[in-house]
């Protein structure tokens, strides 16, 4: 399913809404609706730790991600389960029966098992069970869920968190593990978060500021067809940025995140977050996978995933002056 990224209507042809399918998506979750209604009803609390990857676009949010989900730590929104968004209790459901080993009579689903590969597209993965972005079911909890900005004294007012946490119970329950997601819809409430998720993990994602606008100029002409276009979500700051040029743009777009994430995670319990530098993760992975499973008080499970991953940005970028320049702009904020 195509997910809400950008806040711009002109996309490229290859990043086109498939409006059919997100027909078809609708009316079968309101079908759902109902069934699901029911399952509510029954969830108690939290049983595992709800995690949270927060930080800035094109950080390595999604290879992280990507990583997280084959290291069998956790459950995390699949491509699958995103097509439930309004029922994914039923969804985690009907997952298991395609998906899982367990439940694969005698090779009839076996095309269903697969890993989570180590690639995507502005965010986008490819395969049944290669992470999603899940965004439109976050924005199902808002009152207003085409805004991207939220104070949290708003959010308190209007979210409709009780029904948000007994389907994240529900989903644990289902596959009887941590939740992890993306949750960088919320980068500027990760306080409201902390205080209604009784059990959660923060994982900031901090990566050199400079490979990261390169990396989110890039996005904008793949997505958008140009530099000018503002892409992903609407930040608070975004009035004032769109004044600026667009190296300028994503340079205080990327630091107002990362600032913003800081100063969320500055209250949080330090069981309850984790900062991971992207190059450091990819020069180590088992390092922040043994990090995470002390956090998540599962230091008893085995490392199965690579040893390095290769860093997808080199010091030669074209416009490196340019960004550094842009950059030091606000570096001193």
């Amino acid at each position: 399913m195509s997910e809400k990224h950008s806040t711009e209507t002109g996309r490229t042809a290859s990043f086109s809404r498939n409006t059919g399918l997100e027909s078809l998506l609708k009316d079968i979750n309101s079908n759902l609706w109902l069934s699901e209604e029911t399952l509510l009803e029954q969830q108690g609390g939290l049983q595992h730790p709800v995690i949270l990857v927060m930080g800035p676009m094109r950080s390595g949010t999604t290879l992280f991600m990507q990583w997280l989900a084959n290291t069998g730590l956790v459950a995390y929104p699949t491509n699958l389960l995103s097509r439930f968004y309004q029922a994914p209790i039923i969804g985690a459901k009907i997952q298991l029966l395609l998906t899982d080993p367990r439940f694969n009579f005698r090779d009839e689903l076996g095309e269903f098992v697969q890993q989570a590969e180590y690639r995507s597209e502005n965010g986008k993965t490819k395969g049944v069970l290669a992470p999603n972005e899940f965004w439109y079911f976050w924005r199902r909890f808002l009152a207003e869920p085409g805004r991207d900005v939220w104070t949290d004294e708003e959010l308190r007012q209007s979210m409709d968190t009780r029904t948000m946490l007994a389907e994240l119970a529900g989903m644990m329950q289902v596959f009887q593990k941590p939740f992890a997601a993306k949750g960088m819809l919320f980068n500027y409430n990760i306080p409201f978060l902390d205080s209604v998720l009784d059990k959660v993990l923060f994982i900031q994602i901090r990566r050199d500021p400079v490979a990261n606008i390169a990396s989110v100029l890039d996005a904008r002409k793949r997505q958008l067809g140009s530099e000018e276009a503002w892409y992903s979500f609407k930040i608070p700051e975004y009035e004032e940025l769109m004044t600026l040029d667009p190296v300028s743009q994503v340079a205080g777009q990327v630091h107002h995140i990362n600032r913003a994430v800081s100063i969320g995670l500055s209250g949080v319990a330090e069981q309850r977050k984790l900062v991971v530098q992207y190059e450091d993760f990819c020069a180590a992975p088992r390092r922040v996978f043994e990090e995470l499973a002390e956090k998540l008080m599962m230091s008893n499970e085995n490392y199965i995933g690579p040893e390095r991953f290769k860093i997808t940005r080199s010091d030669n970028l074209p416009n490196r002056a340019a960004i550094e320049k842009s950059n030091s702009l606000f570096k001193h904020d």
